[in-house]
């Protein structure tokens, strides 16, 4: 089955929550709040992708759908790594069907640093963590990568781009991925639903979109902020 770099954090953040995610996805509640702030993050990832001039992208879709074609997209990958191609957007990779998309790839004298694009105002410590499992997959793969960076929002228009260098906390990581990676892959084949009591993972870093289910229908942390807030 593998693990993706979206099911290796949430997986990190609740084991349940990846469980749920291959076995009952229906239940996911996704308020419109946090799809506004995704689609947010698409389209700066998107603008982000020209910072460099030009670049080649690797997205191919499966027939008829909005669903990546990872192995083609890995494929098309190597294709352009062979070619010489300065710059790769979503640059894909594979290692035991575990799977990571570079936001992106820039070719080096010495091999390519990669960019991890997130539309926030500073670095979280699980955007080191995000680069870190797209390290190992990459470094795994055989390819030499130089510096990390997380690219974060500016102040303005004129400087819409930030990028910082996250190389020694990201690499770090490796081992710790190592470590989880396989478990999470194990786990999430389970026929059985994993049990894990509600508590901080429910909200932290990012809210569950289960939440309502393991909390007994309750409404989304989001909802009962509203109807707590006196502006609402």
């Amino acid at each position: 089955m593998g693990i993706t770099k979206t099911d290796f954090m949430r997986g990190i953040q609740c084991k349940k929550m990846l469980w749920l995610d291959k076995h009952k996805p229906k239940l996911k509640v996704i308020p419109p709040e946090i799809q506004m702030r995704l689609d947010a993050g698409n389209d700066f990832g998107d603008r982000a992708m020209g910072m460099f001039g030009e670049y080649e992208e690797m997205t191919i879709y499966r027939p008829g759908t909005t669903i990546p074609d990872k192995k083609a997209m890995a494929e098309r990958t190597q294709e352009h790594i062979k070619m010489g191609t300065s710059v790769i957007c979503e640059a894909a990779f594979l290692y035991y069907n575990n799977y990571c998309a570079v936001d992106i790839l820039r070719r080096t004298i010495q091999g390519f640093d990669f960019y991890e694009v997130k539309n926030a105002p500073q670095v979280h410590d699980q955007f080191i963590k995000d680069a870190g499992f797209q390290y190992y997959i990459m470094n795994r793969c055989g390819l030499n990568i130089g510096h990390i960076h997380i690219v974060t929002h500016g102040e303005d228009e004129e400087h819409p781009f930030v990028v910082n260098d996250v190389t020694e906390e990201a690499k770090g990581y490796s081992n710790w991925v190592n470590d989880n990676i396989w478990d999470l892959n194990r786990m999430q084949k389970q026929t059985d639903e994993i049990q894990i009591e509600p508590g901080e993972q429910c909200c932290k870093p990012y809210e569950c979109w289960y939440y309502g289910y393991c909390h007994d229908g309750q409404l989304s942390i989001s909802d009962i902020s509203k109807s707590n807030d006196p502006l609402n």
